[in-house]
């Protein structure tokens, strides 16, 4: 059965960190719509004062942190030693699990040029306090599948016609396929049941259940097997996202997503006391 619209979600701009101007496609609303993600921010721009001071020293805990990079750096460090730069192509898949602080700064390219998305994955409950880790995935580890057809996708996480991307054996058991579908050319892919699944435009326009989508529009799918659309008269690009919900309750406050308001309030006092990092 091919999966119908639920949703189609335009985000809004905001302001965070020391000052970054993004799109925020969705979070803090209904963090259960789309379970098991939580947050996605499109920080595209061709203006380096609206990102280049950055995000500087911040928390996280209980979740994971997906950075993906199309264009421009972003210079990055952390509580535990990690430093290194984002360049275009890579991705950073941060698992926060106990608590790890760092910051991100964006420098843009030669051009002033970044674009760029930040994705944020709940973990169940019994994964929130593991050890943080990183997986650092360069472009060249990205594998890329072309279809007779002509379409393009790029595999981070799960597979297409056999191939595996290299974000493997995550919790939330992911897809995060980056596709380009040529113009006036249908696509579909087989998606689990029962999984959240939804796709981001990040280029062109598309059909999708009669509905026309574009440029920063992001359709939230009802349960299937599969999606379906079709590119019009330019290629469509778009992040095409799956992950298997966690159904657990959800308290959240900033970067911090716990089980309850009490582990909440642990996680702050912990800031406060110098006791919120676990593992070093």
């Amino acid at each position: 059965m091919i999966r119908p619209i639920v949703e189609v979600l335009h985000g809004r701009k905001v302001i965070e960190g020391a000052g970054v101007h993004l799109r925020r496609v969705f979070g803090f609303q209904n963090p259960k719509q789309f379970d098991p993600f939580l947050l996605l921010d499109d920080f595209r721009s061709t203006k380096r004062e609206e990102y280049i001071k950055g995000f500087p020293w911040h928390p996280h805990r209980g979740i994971e942190t997906i950075t993906y990079m199309l264009q421009g750096d972003v210079e990055h460090g952390d509580s535990l030693g990690n430093s290194g730069i984002l360049s275009a192509g890579d991705v950073q898949w941060m698992t926060a699990g106990s608590g790890i602080i760092h910051q991100e700064m964006p420098q843009g390219d030669e051009q002033g040029i970044l674009q760029g998305f930040q994705l944020w994955a709940n973990l169940p409950a019994d994964s929130k306090m593991i050890p943080p880790c990183y997986r650092s995935i360069t472009d060249s580890d990205i594998p890329l599948v072309k279809k007779p057809d002509g379409t393009l996708i790029r595999i981070i996480a799960g597979s297409v016609d056999g191939v595996t991307g290299p974000a493997d054996n995550i919790i939330i058991d992911p897809e995060y396929l980056d596709c380009t579908v040529p113009p006036r050319t249908q696509f579909s892919h087989p998606t689990q049941k029962g999984y959240t699944v939804f796709i981001y435009v990040i280029g062109g326009t598309g059909i999708v259940d009669d509905t026309r989508v574009n440029d920063k529009d992001l359709v939230l799918f009802a349960d299937g097997e599969e999606v379906a659309l079709a590119s019009e008269e330019k290629s469509l690009r778009f992040l095409l996202l799956s992950g298997k919900p966690i159904r657990e309750p959800i308290a959240w406050r900033g970067p911090i997503v716990m089980n309850t308001d009490e582990e909440l309030d642990q996680a702050f006092r912990e800031l406060q006391d110098d006791t919120f990092i676990k593992n070093t």
